[in-house]
């Protein structure tokens, strides 16, 4: 499906946010600024910004302990993000998740999660509730390679196949389950085959390329909408930072994501072929950049004078009252 110039400007708009959002908060972390571990998206921006350009708010998306570039592309408030990576009271979860636990179910984004495999069962709930209420919703669920070999990822694409449920499952397939290559890990080879295995119809992209990210999406989603039943799309992928913040990564090869940021920068070749082919200039897109960035100064600046969560606030969104 063409998209217009409006919607590759989104696109672009997106995938910028979530690389300028990671790069500074690579910077902050490393300037002691914030706690806890954080995990960052750099790299995979054209895998999020791709599947969720074809969703609506309405449909539901679970992420992964790298879910930043999941939760822009889905429509949470960036500040709000940037203040729950800052532990502040005015995050998206009043500072009480913390980057792997970003959630805002208004948005449609379940939640990030710490749990490798956490996120395809939170789908298939959200998918049957869909089907059973004939809203016409999809959900997603996002997971990485070390996921795919979890229990819980198998299970859940054994149980969307069996209800049929309208559910896609993308594997953002970066290399590394932490730092055990995927070379190693997946017996099957690809994870399209495994899928394959559940009676699910499969794809394998480019992740680092937007377009061929949308249209597997595309199709897979329409496919959900309809009463078709699930789908797989994994996105082959690089991550341009470690594991986590602070990984030595002494498991890549030398100048292996050097060598993926020179090569296969999915924002370059974005930018590359809208001012090739669809009509956009190079300053339209150099306006992008400098409104992203005057974005993510103020969430900063805004996250380190917030407050912190007030003590009488430790248990509350904590337990649930029926």
């Amino acid at each position: 499906m063409a998209l217009t110039k409006d919607e590759l400007l989104k696109a672009y708009r997106l995938m910028r946010t979530i690389r300028e959002f990671e790069e500074r908060v690579h910077v902050e972390f490393a300037a002691g600024e914030i706690e806890g571990f954080v995990h960052l998206y750099a790299g995979e921006e054209a895998c999020a910004v791709g599947v969720m350009l074809n969703l609506t708010k309405a449909d539901r998306i679970a992420s992964t302990h790298r879910g930043h570039g999941h939760c822009i592309a889905k429509g949470v408030d960036v500040p709000a993000m940037m203040a729950e990576i800052y532990g502040r009271a005015t995050g998206s979860c009043r500072g009480k998740g913390g980057s792997m636990h970003i959630a805002d179910l208004d948005a449609g984004m379940m939640g990030a999660n710490g749990i490798v495999g956490g996120g395809p069962p939170l789908i298939c709930g959200a998918a049957l509730a869909a089907k059973v209420q004939g809203t016409r919703q999809v959900g997603v669920a996002f997971i990485g390679d070390g996921a795919s070999n979890q229990g819980t990822t198998f299970e859940s694409m054994n149980l969307a196949t069996v209800w049929n449920l309208p559910a896609i499952f993308v594997a953002e397939n970066n290399g590394y389950a932490e730092a055990t290559a995927a070379d190693y890990a997946i017996g099957a080879g690809s994870l399209a085959d495994r899928a394959e295995g559940f009676g699910m119809p499969a794809a394998t992209v480019d992740g680092h390329d937007f377009f061929a990210v949308h249209e597997a999406a595309g199709e897979a989603i329409r496919r959900a909408r309809s009463g078709d039943g699930p789908s797989f799309i994994e996105c082959q992928v690089n991550r341009y930072y470690g594991h986590y913040e602070g990984d030595a990564q002494t498991y890549r090869p030398p100048g292996e994501a050097e060598a993926a940021r020179a090569n296969h920068d999915c924002l370059d070749m974005f930018a590359g072929r809208v001012t090739k082919s669809a009509g956009i200039e190079r300053e339209e897109l150099d306006d992008i950049d400098r409104a992203v960035a005057a974005l993510i100064d103020g969430a900063v600046s805004s996250a380190k004078a917030d407050p912190a969560p007030a003590a009488s606030e430790f248990l509350t969104d904590v337990y649930v009252d029926y």
